[in-house]
């Protein structure tokens, strides 16, 4: 079958990205919100069992659209509860997905590229380099194939996804559309209802972008800080050199303007001897002055040949307690996953990199190995 005549993935559209397709079948509109809720809300893909839907336009459909999710490849669960999903594309690849339960709440924290094309230097993902972006349908088909996994579960423990953070494998802002359209389809109430409170963007500072997002969706914003001062961003999060805290700090201060009550997260990972120095929590606090911001704190998640260290409870707990003195905010995220690799940070998968990163990466970790 050639490109022309590919049936739709239906995970690929929002409402009105469904509504636009009926309409060139000459199909009234009003049947895209059938169709969301038939796929998404109860989770239905074959054509013949959406049967408030006329036969004529289940054969329609079932002749011209699919309905696909990635495949699980993989499943682990952490002895917290924790869930990791390998999940295998069409492409070869394969990407990782976290559902986090924790009192009452289920988290799913969701990936958005093959990889990373960033290269923050504390971060496992972006050690395997960088394939492509992810599309609507493989963004989306994360939470599909959550939620039905989830609801097979026999357990007394709340395992409904109450939470979505685009936290996972990749860049949020580096593929913006198809997140924004994937964003669409968790808050509608014909598919997973979410609150705009509980869908999180997670970004390192892609600071054109975001002011972009603030104008198409209500969702919540969380940034990759990990730094006071743009010298030490520079190392982490490189794309600091691009968009530098001159301009990422006032984005973040512009993000909820018309929302007061509403704050903008900022994520900092603890690397001992590296950013959890008293000062520097001081540095930080000067820096959000003015913010409408929470910030939390994250304990790095070691992986294989990092260099870095998580810093030692009390130096988090002291940092905290600073930060805390300048009336702001502040939590101490728990490691969840950790024995799974699915912790904050160690998301990996399996790709092909097309950038390289991940062979210079391994050779790094042979000549470790050598030297040991």
């Amino acid at each position: 079958m050639n490109a022309a005549t590919e049936p739709m993935n239906l995970l690929n559209l929002n409402q009105a990205g469904l509504e636009a397709w009926l309409a060139q079948l000459s199909e009234p509109t009003y049947r895209a919100q059938q169709i969301l809720q038939w796929v998404h809300h109860y989770g239905v893909t074959d054509f013949s069992q959406m049967t408030n839907l006329s036969k004529a336009l289940r054969a329609k459909l079932a002749q011209l659209s699919v309905i696909e999710v990635p495949e699980i490849a993989y499943h682990q669960q952490s002895i917290d509860g924790t869930h990791k999903w390998l999940l295998r594309l069409n492409c070869g690849n394969c990407i990782e997905t976290v559902f986090i339960p924790e009192d009452g709440r289920g988290t799913l924290c969701v990936s958005s590229q093959i990889g990373c094309s960033l290269t923050c230097d504390f971060c496992a993902t972006a050690k395997q380099g960088f394939n492509r972006n992810l599309s609507v349908a493989e963004i989306i088909g994360q939470v599909w194939v959550a939620v039905r996994e989830l609801s097979q579960e026999q357990t007394t423990h709340d395992r409904r996804v109450t939470n979505v953070v685009m936290m996972g494998m990749g860049e949020p802002l580096l593929n913006f559309e198809s997140v924004v359209t994937a964003m669409d389809i968790m808050l509608s109430d014909l598919a997973y209802g979410l609150s705009k409170r509980r869908v999180t963007l997670s970004t390192s500072g892609v600071v054109p972008m975001m002011y972009t997002l603030a104008q198409r969706s209500p969702v919540a914003l969380a940034v990759s800080l990990h730094a006071p001062t743009n010298d030490l961003r520079n190392q982490l999060v490189p794309l600091n050199k691009k968009y530098p805290l001159e301009q990422l700090i006032p984005a973040c201060r512009a993000y909820f303007a018309d929302e007061p009550r509403r704050k903008v997260t900022m994520e900092y990972v603890m690397l001992q001897g590296v950013n959890d120095h008293p000062q520097q929590a001081h540095q930080l606090a000067k820096l959000l002055q003015g913010v409408p911001a929470k910030v939390n704190l994250i304990p790095f998640n070691p992986f294989p040949g990092t260099t870095y260290q998580c810093s030692e409870p009390k130096r988090i707990e002291h940092f905290r307690a600073i930060l805390q003195q300048h009336d702001l905010t502040t939590v101490t995220r728990k490691t969840r996953g950790d024995d799974i690799d699915a912790a904050c940070g160690q998301l990996a998968g399996k790709i092909i990199d097309r950038t390289k990163r991940s062979q210079r990466w391994q050779q790094k970790l042979r000549e470790i190995k050598d030297v040991a």
